[in-house]
């Protein structure tokens, strides 16, 4: 049914007093309120809570030991006993699923955050220093750029060796180049502001002026990459497993068992779509939630 005209200057003037309404919260409570207005975002958020709680609970949800072998069980289609099936070499799918949740999401989380510390710190000191100390850094970013991030992390690990403790380290390096520019370019722009310039001629050291002033406007950006790196290094972690140079078996992670699944491919290709559609849905539903967060967090953004 066509609204009249009443009906549009009601809804419009419905809409004007939300949008008066948010100027008058904070920056948070808005950010809030955008970010609820995301459906996609908040689907993105329940799989991840699902997936999370699922990796932490894993010996409470887990209906098997992952790793107890059972030869006789090879390759076994899901049932009443075993929910996903059974491996190649009769270990408990959905359990081994659920432990590599855990792993999955620990080294992309862990790598993800150490990257965004150490590009935050490396963008913060360029940025506010500048001069021949912003040359080197950058010359220094522009090198690991020189690299595909694939092959630059295939080589930290060919030359460090698979383990769960370097993964984390490689993902770490990964993650500092791209935010350590994002930082500086948010630095080299905020600390010619009047705030900054007060700051200075108060006498505030350095160090409080970059973590006490010009960190806290740098932090939309920093949130919104660090929740997309996650997806991003979930990604990388699954395909260093997938090549064999990841977590180790038998420990369960998402991407070596999709490896192992590639070999029996015809006779039992659940091995491959389970944890093949759990690594898809994981990185989209980051992906989600990272655009939800930009939007909401950019200040440019009309409600």
């Amino acid at each position: 049914m066509a609204l009249t005209g009443q009906d549009k200057s009601y809804k419009k003037e419905i809409a004007r007093l939300e949008a008066d309404e948010l100027l008058h919260i904070s920056g948070a409570r808005r950010a809030w309120y955008e970010f609820r207005r995301n459906r996609f975002a908040l689907v993105g958020s329940v799989f991840i809570i699902f997936i999370a709680l699922m990796g932490i609970l894993a010996p409470v949800v887990s209906t098997h030991d992952p790793y107890k072998q059972s030869l006789r069980k090879r390759m076994k289609p899901p049932s009443a006993e075993h929910w996903m099936g059974t491996d190649e070499l009769g270990r408990d799918f959905y359990s081994r699923l659920a432990y590599g949740a855990r792993v999955s999401l620990f080294v992309g989380i862990v790598g993800t955050a150490a990257g965004v510390i150490s590009g935050t710190i490396v963008g913060l000191i360029s940025g506010f220093f500048g001069g021949w100390v912003d040359t080197l850094v950058m010359r220094v970013i522009d090198v690991m750029y020189a690299f595909p991030g694939i092959v630059l992390a295939i080589l930290f690990v060919a030359v460090l060796g698979p383990s769960l403790f370097n993964l984390i380290i490689v993902l770490a390096i990964w993650a500092t180049p791209t935010l350590s520019r994002i930082v500086r370019g948010n630095v080299l722009s905020l600390k010619e502001q009047d705030y900054v310039q007060a700051a200075q001629a108060l006498g505030a050291g350095r160090v409080r002026i970059m973590f006490l002033h010009l960190l806290p406007n740098t932090l939309a950006p920093i949130i919104v990459y660090a929740t997309l790196g996650v997806a991003g290094a979930i990604l990388t972690t699954a395909a260093l497993g997938f090549l064999g140079l990841g977590v180790q078996p038998p420990q369960a992670e998402w991407g070596n068992m999709l490896s192992n699944g590639r070999q029996y491919l015809r006779k039992a290709p659940l091995l491959m779509i389970f944890p093949g559609a759990l690594i898809s849905m994981t990185v989209i539903s980051i992906n989600l939630i990272g655009d939800a967060l930009r939007d909401a967090l950019d200040p440019y953004i009309q409600s």
